[in-house]
């Protein structure tokens, strides 16, 4: 009479844990499908976001599949081999499905790096159209500032100065006064806002001054570290006019959170006001 209730209590409780596991994945899906993943993030605003966020759904599709299939064996194999009062044994497992599980989940990764790596290409390793907007930028505790070449189209050369006095609030860029090509380049201080023309290609060259920084605005699905020593491209092309907030995504120092500034995206006449303004100033 001991061994049956001892058994009937297994029993129930393999069951009952079968059932939890069986609801809670149900209950994930249930989350999943009902919030789709267009509602997570703010619209993308340039084509290389857009397939970033199509990129992401085919790995969330995949694993996904994957997490519910292993939940729901999961729960088969705790009902299944539940105790019944059978003696205990011992499996080596099952070598051909290690090899093809392993070999399975080997080519699901190469295969979606394999599908992206044009994306990625097309970011970080193709070089910009030649009527790209190029404008430097760099990193600073704790502030963005901006550069951008004037009507000739060159950027000047630059040095850093150092400032122990008000480190944080005077501007990181001093260009050298005796390079013609500097002489009507726009330098935008530290906490400044910039601007880039809609549907205009435009490529940012990223430094850093001091620290690790990562440059980062949601909207294009883009984020780059900021080095220090080395100066990093990277291109866009937004498609929707506005005002998107830029952050560092790299904890840089005490004063984080205060890292941040807007690009606007504006049409060329808006941007010709834009410029002729921080011009005057």
């Amino acid at each position: 009479m001991v061994l049956k209730k001892g058994n009937s209590g297994s029993t129930a409780t393999a069951a009952i844990l079968a059932l939890l596991i069986v609801i809670l994945t149900l209950w994930t899906v249930y989350i999943f499908v009902t919030k789709p993943i267009w509602s997570w993030f703010p619209p993308a605003i340039n084509e290389i976001g857009h397939e970033i966020d199509r990129q992401f759904m085919r790995t969330l599709v995949i694993t996904g599949v994957i997490f519910v299939l292993a939940q729901l064996g999961l729960a088969w194999v705790v009902f299944r081999y539940r105790s019944r009062g059978q003696r205990a044994t011992y499996s080596h497992g099952n070598n051909v499905m290690e090899v093809f599980w392993t070999l399975a989940t080997l080519i699901m990764f190469v295969g979606l790096g394999i599908y992206a790596q044009r994306t990625w290409a097309a970011v970080r390793l193709q070089p910009a159209p030649p009527d790209a907007m190029r404008i430097e930028i760099i990193g600073q505790q704790f502030k963005w500032s901006f550069r951008l070449p004037g009507p000739d189209g060159k950027f000047g050369k630059y040095k850093f100065e150092a400032h122990p006095e008000q480190e944080f609030t005077r501007d990181p860029w001093v260009v050298d006064a005796d390079d013609p090509d500097g002489k009507d380049d726009l330098v935008l201080g530290p906490g400044s806002v910039f601007a880039v023309v809609v549907n205009q290609p435009v490529e940012l060259l990223i430094r850093s001054k001091d620290v690790t920084h990562s440059f980062f605005v949601r909207e294009l699905r883009l984020k780059q570290d900021a080095v220090p020593g080395m100066t990093i491209p990277l291109q866009f092309t937004a498609t929707v006019p506005g005002e998107y907030q830029v952050v560092c995504a790299e904890l840089c120092g005490l004063g984080h959170h205060l890292m941040g500034t807007f690009m606007k995206v504006l049409s060329q006449a808006d941007y010709d006001a834009w410029l002729k303004d921080m011009t005057a100033e």
